[in-house]
């Protein structure tokens, strides 16, 4: 088990983004899971799109908080964990029958089992110019159990549901290109694939084909990078941060945005060049 679980491939997929991949896709990943007898992938995935469907179609909008530092989330209640099972459920089971016509085995694990640890979230937001007190149950990553990853021998992909558990043992929602930073700094991953809806990280209408971590943070920072991708170059900062060595993103092949072939990389080496680049371009 330890030998399974020492290099596996972390990829991240938006759960907007599972309809819409292709085909070729699909293939792509079936291939990369199977590369080898020992070869094991970790497959997290979202689910916003799709919740926010779930919710408008059953009578029930979507509150965006705002907190005191300026970061936004979903308001999630006890009847938002709930529509998160539900959504998630039928989000892994298409994956898994997807990989399963490739002829891949594949097995879930959420991450309220003990594998996923979050600390108590921020409690206070904005009400105007105001700071109230809010109950919203989410939290950030403190801690991954790494030997979780794996219940079946015989799965080559392990779907992980990233809910996690507060210090106080309730379910929470976490944001999942963050957990997949976790849960590939955990297992030592080398790399860490963030699949997107956009080829690249794109600056000033150009895309960026490689990037260092320092000169990403500034992007991320002065926000020229907004919304979704500010929360990928957040992710892909912890990532780096606890050992992996790059971070990919963009929507390629997952084959060719490893590879570098495709998409984005972040990595360690920091490039005064970039970072003064990426601070012009705030």
């Amino acid at each position: 088990m330890t030998s399974v679980a020492a290099l596996p491939i972390v990829v991240k997929v938006g759960g907007s983004c599972v309809d819409d991949l292709s085909q070729e896709w699909w293939n792509d990943l079936a291939c990369l899971s199977t590369g080898t007898e020992s070869t094991r992938l970790v497959l997290v995935h979202g689910w916003s799109t799709p919740l926010a469907a779930y919710a408008a179609s059953s009578g029930r909008g979507t509150t965006v908080l705002r907190d005191r530092f300026g970061n936004q989330s979903r308001l999630t209640t006890d009847q938002t964990i709930e529509d998160i099972h539900t959504v998630s459920a039928a989000l892994t089971s298409r994956i898994a029958g997807l990989l399963g016509a490739r002829g891949v085995s594949s097995t879930r694990v959420i991450g309220d089992n003990g594998l996923l640890n979050a600390d108590h979230g921020e409690r206070y937001y904005w009400e105007g110019k105001t700071l109230v007190e809010i109950d919203n149950r989410v939290g950030p990553i403190r801690r991954v159990d790494p030997e979780l990853l794996f219940p079946s021998s015989s799965a080559r992909v392990t779907i992980v549901t990233p809910l996690a558990l507060d210090p106080s043992g309730r379910t929470v929602n976490t944001d999942g290109d963050r957990a997949a930073a976790a849960i590939a700094a955990a297992c030592r991953a080398p790399v860490l694939t963030l699949v997107t809806n956009v080829s690249h990280l794109m600056v000033a209408g150009k895309p960026v084909h490689e990037i260092s971590r320092e000169a990403a943070a500034v992007l991320r920072d002065n926000n020229t990078a907004s919304g979704g991708m500010r929360k990928k170059l957040r992710a892909a900062d912890e990532a780096l941060a606890g050992g992996v060595q790059r971070v990919t993103l963009g929507s390629g092949l997952t084959s060719s945005l490893r590879d570098g072939h495709a998409g984005t990389s972040i990595t360690s080496a920091g490039d005064r060049a970039q970072i003064e680049t990426a601070a012009a371009n705030g």
